[in-house]
């Protein structure tokens, strides 16, 4: 696939989310991916579409994989964060949280967050 041909793949899913027809964003991001698995910005709106559509565990695996690509990311440890809250995982998502925290402080996001899971629960499960 050309690089013509992989950014107009990514372009397409990025306004798809953007019109908030999410499900429809998967199949050229979900292409795209395919193309070029190392391409942190394909992984991100990948997650960010999983997320959407309550595919958590498909969010924390491309979030896990955007962090292997960037490591300094500050997005990608708050959408890693999403994911695993929602799955239940509040001590990771804590991790996560601060992390994203530390690397953008001034982010509200990322501080309400961490701030709503500071606490630990008897139910924590990592």
């Amino acid at each position: 696939m050309s690089e013509i041909d992989l950014y107009g793949l990514f372009q397409e899913g990025r306004a798809r989310l953007a019109r908030g027809d999410t499900a429809q964003a998967l199949v050229p991001l979900e292409r795209a991916r395919r193309a070029a698995p190392d391409q942190a910005s394909i992984r991100e709106a990948l997650g960010c579409a999983y997320l959407r559509l309550r595919r958590f565990r498909e969010a924390e695996a491309e979030f896990e994989a955007m962090l292997e690509l960037a490591p300094n990311d500050h997005y990608a440890y708050y959408g890693l964060g999403r994911a695993r809250e929602a799955l239940g995982k509040r001590a990771l998502a804590r991790g996560n949280y601060r992390i994203a925290t530390l690397l953008r402080p001034s982010n509200d996001d990322y501080q309400r967050a961490f701030r709503r899971l500071a606490r630990p629960t008897s139910g924590d499960r990592a």
